[in-house]
């Protein structure tokens, strides 16, 4: 990242943290001796409050209240862990830009550590903070796309990408310009939501079709998202809708949050494929979206019972993953 969209980010990450690990309202000058020491007044009140909006406009619910409910005194701020938890709805994760990455997708490792690093800073200055507040949901997610990286940082610093982009059935790639708003995974998948200029109109493009490197094309702060734009709609809207098939799994007992969150029934305490754990059957209705993605990341935790195609493609991907690195069958 460049030193500004660096720190930006840095920031808006401890920002976060700060209000989301706390179970109480923080003073605001508290959040200014910690993360914008040495600013003046005029300085640290319009970086505070364009920090508000930023994470607000991605989704974030930065509650605002009184530290002591007898007295009408300085505000203050928190972020209630289960109002920040993912929803009931076909999102997978609903986030749409680093403050997503931030919760859930701690296996891209740039992410994971500066979520490390924040959380240390904090603890170093005296804040107290709980991190279970973290651990909203599991961290079984991650971005592979060579392409994250670039759509991330251009959506934070508000950067013009450039990228050349195949969509199913296409025999070439084609150039694409976008202004990113956002980055969200749906259906299983990621997609950065963004206007296409080429076009003049709202569009989804799938990460995974990028195709060679993506450019940012523009100064920082180039362009504005359009106010009252919800990312996460416009991913649901545009983007392919999820698997409708029924699915049934079987889930290690203490495993598979997400896809306990969107189960319609639960069979706890069913035989599972071993006697050393505890094993439950999962009915989903309306399917997985990105369901062979989703089984697999969940590992050895999660079996496919039906449709017997979806078993036998989880099946298939692991035979050749096994094929293709044979110390992966090897009991650790």
């Amino acid at each position: 990242m460049s030193g500004t969209t660096g720190k930006k980010t840095e920031r808006l990450l401890n920002l976060l943290i700060m209000l989301l690990v706390q179970r109480r309202y923080v003073p605001k000058e508290r959040i200014r001796s910690i993360l914008y020491p040495g600013t003046s007044d005029e300085a640290f009140e319009k970086m505070f409050e364009r920090d508000k909006d930023e994470l607000r406009s991605l989704g974030v619910p930065i509650e605002v209240g009184q530290l002591d409910a007898y007295f009408d005194d300085e505000p203050g701020y928190r972020i209630r862990p289960d109002e920040f938890a993912l929803p009931a709805i076909d999102l997978e994760a609903d986030e749409a830009s680093v403050i997503a990455l931030a919760t859930k997708v701690w296996e891209h490792a740039r992410l994971a550590d500066a979520t490390t690093e924040a959380v240390r800073k904090l603890v170093a200055l005296g804040v107290p903070v709980d991190v279970s507040a973290l651990d909203i949901v599991e961290p079984r997610l991650s971005a592979d796309e060579p392409s994250f990286d670039v759509f991330l940082e251009a959506t934070t610093e508000r950067t013009p990408v450039e990228f050349s982009y195949q969509r199913s059935g296409e025999t070439a790639p084609t150039l694409r310009h976008l202004q990113p708003w956002g980055v969200v995974r749906y259906s299983g998948r990621w997609y950065v939501v963004g206007l296409d200029t080429d076009r003049g109109a709202e569009r989804v493009f799938r990460l995974s079709r990028v195709q060679g490197e993506a450019r940012r094309t523009g100064e920082p702060g180039s362009y504005d998202v359009p106010p009252g734009t919800d990312v996460r709609a416009v991913a649901r809207r545009l983007a392919p809708p999820p698997t409708s098939d029924r699915t049934v799994v079987l889930v290690r007992a203490g495993a598979g949050h997400a896809l306990r969150r969107n189960a319609d029934e639960v069979e706890t305490g069913v035989p599972g494929p071993d006697d050393r754990t505890a094993w439950d059957r999962l009915v989903l209705s309306r399917g997985i979206p990105g369901a062979a993605d989703e089984i697999l990341a969940h590992g050895a935790d999660v079996l496919v019972e039906e449709p017997a195609r979806l078993r036998e493609q989880v099946v298939q991907r692991l035979r050749a993953a096994l094929a293709a690195d044979p110390h992966l069958g090897q009991a650790s």
